[in-house]
């Protein structure tokens, strides 16, 4: 349906039309969204093209253009990729809009959360204190801008050992507010705060959080979206450090399938996901195991004392509580 409109408003306006770039443009955001993220590429690369040929290399609708495929190739771990792009587009924003202005902190708001993905903590702080300083400027304090600027401050907190909680609740209360209970967005403050409550060790406090933004997640944008999968993986994470192994195993079952079709078989993520699927199913049999040896050699006898020890340090993931939030907002699209 979506690419029935598509060729029917090129016929009827013209390949180089302002309103046939603006209909690329947002069923690039739509298809991203839906994990569609080869489509959205496709695309946002053909609206760019367009933009810079009929407005020139500097205006600001190129910016936006380079903004969001940088937003794409982010969401397909391409993000060596992204940052040339968002740094033109706000290069390009700054010129043309002046260095306060809304879409100016959009885009240092995309690029500091690239900078936290990619390890670059020193960079990502500044970027991201600047653009809720614009925000709060321009919008007062309680702009669903500002919580999104927060929730990549409080990430970065997070990795520095600094108190993120503050930020979080700040964050979760301005979406909740802003939104409503049940928007995505909701969600993905949900699963920074549960990922706070994992490192805390408070998992009985983190995983109602994981569970209600898992619900939010399939109603919103559908059982099969990328941002599904991570919250399952997360769900997962919780019982398998709580032995809960039967039960973690369904959950990253489904995981795997979400990521297999929509990222492909030899997608990063893929690989995540079938790795810790045979961690988890291994620790199950390792249980069963001890199980059997405690039965038969008593639980004080060496032997079960080495295997329990053995299995104790495999229960710990490889996959890091900061993996959980993967697939959030980063500003505009």
């Amino acid at each position: 349906m979506f690419k029935r409109g598509l060729t029917i408003r090129e016929k009827a306006l013209g390949p180089d039309h302002s309103d046939f770039v603006s209909s690329l443009y947002n069923l690039a955001v739509v298809y991203d969204t839906l994990g569609r993220g080869a489509e959205a590429e496709a695309l946002s690369k053909r609206a760019l093209a367009i933009s810079e040929k009929t407005l020139g290399p500097e205006h600001p609708y190129v910016a936006d253009n380079l903004n969001n495929l940088a937003t794409i190739y982010v969401t397909l771990s391409r993000r060596a990729e992204a940052e040339p792009l968002y740094q033109r587009a706000l290069a390009i924003r700054e010129k043309a809009l002046g260095p306060e202005h809304p879409h100016v902190a959009d885009t240092l708001n995309n690029l500091a959360s690239l900078y936290v993905k990619l390890g670059r903590d020193a960079e990502a702080e500044p970027l991201l204190e600047r653009a809720v300083a614009i925000y709060e400027k321009a919008f007062g304090p309680d702009h669903p801008n500002i919580a999104i600027s927060l929730g990549n401050l409080a990430q970065l907190y997070r990795a520095l050992g600094r108190d993120a909680e503050p930020l979080l609740k700040r964050m979760l209360a301005t979406q909740e507010k802003v939104f409503g209970p049940d928007h995505e967005y909701v969600a993905i403050s949900l699963t920074r705060f549960a990922a706070l409550r994992y490192e805390q060790g408070r998992n009985a406090e983190a995983e109602p959080l994981f569970e209600r933004a898992l619900a939010i997640r399939e109603k919103a944008l559908g059982p099969e979206h990328l941002d599904v999968a991570t919250s399952l993986t997360a769900l997962a994470l919780l019982d398998v450090v709580q032995s809960r192994f039967d039960e973690a195993v369904p959950l990253l079952q489904r995981a795997l399938a979400i990521r297999q079709k929509a990222l492909g078989p030899e997608h990063p993520h893929v690989a995540d996901s079938l790795s810790f699927l045979a961690e988890v199913q291994t620790l199950t049999k390792l249980e069963l195991v001890l199980k059997r040896f405690e039965q038969d050699l008593g639980i004080d006898h060496p032997d079960v004392k080495e295997a329990r020890d053995t299995l104790q340090k495999m229960r710990q993931p490889k996959e890091r509580p900061a993996d959980m939030s993967r697939g959030g907002q980063s500003g505009d699209k």
